[in-house]
């Protein structure tokens, strides 16, 4: 069972952690039209282990606190406003710390990179993050190469990506690189995503 905890708090962008919720759920969704047990185990992880409110008012009820999960095969930070207070808890730096070594892949949506690099996680690795967001990320004198106009991106086994929508991509390329390539492709059908916008982004 694969072991995937996202990180949630007050002012978190909803799609920044739904979108790869909805992903990596997906998976165990198409193992069971095949007949195929569960491979995932997904959990919202807050602080305390309480109710959050998202940046547009979305009320979600973590599943556990952070002095629950010791290990994680997969640890998802999301971005949005609520990151720039996040990253002054000395507790939730400490917690991305120490669970870092243990996964497998550590991953961002958005200014969740910030919160990677305030944990020491990004020193010279390429990174991506919201494009609204890169002048920020070098004001607070965080570490990392951003990369600009990519909508994900890995360096080693830090895997992040840019805002918001960019966090299904990264989350379904995971699925690639944990089960194979097709299988993403059969999670993908399965949501029915084929992006098609009726207007093109020029960022």
């Amino acid at each position: 069972m694969i072991d995937i905890g996202i990180l949630i708090f007050d002012d978190v962008e909803e799609l920044d952690f739904v979108g790869p919720w909805e992903v990596w759920n997906m998976v165990n969704t198409v193992l069971r039209t095949r007949n195929e047990n569960a491979a995932v185990r997904a959990r919202l992880i807050s602080e305390n282990g309480e109710q959050i409110r998202a940046i547009k008012g979305m009320r979600v009820l973590a599943d556990t606190a952070i002095s629950d999960v010791k290990a994680l095969d997969v640890l998802c930070i999301p971005g949005g406003q609520g990151v720039r207070p996040l990253i002054q808890k000395p507790q939730i730096i400490t917690w991305v710390k120490d669970i870092a070594p243990t996964c497998k892949w550590v991953t961002s949506v958005c200014t969740g990179a910030f919160v990677l690099s305030k944990a020491g996680l990004t020193k010279d690795k390429r990174l991506a993050t919201h494009w609204a967001a890169f002048d920020e990320f070098r004001n607070l004198g965080l570490d990392g190469i951003l990369v600009p106009h990519i909508r994900y991106v890995r360096d080693g086994n830090i895997l992040t990506s840019a805002g918001v929508s960019a966090g299904i991509d990264m989350a379904l390329w995971l699925v690639g690189e944990l089960f194979s390539p097709q299988f993403a492709r059969d999670v993908q059908r399965a949501m029915q995503y084929d992006p098609s916008p009726p207007y093109a982004g020029d960022v």
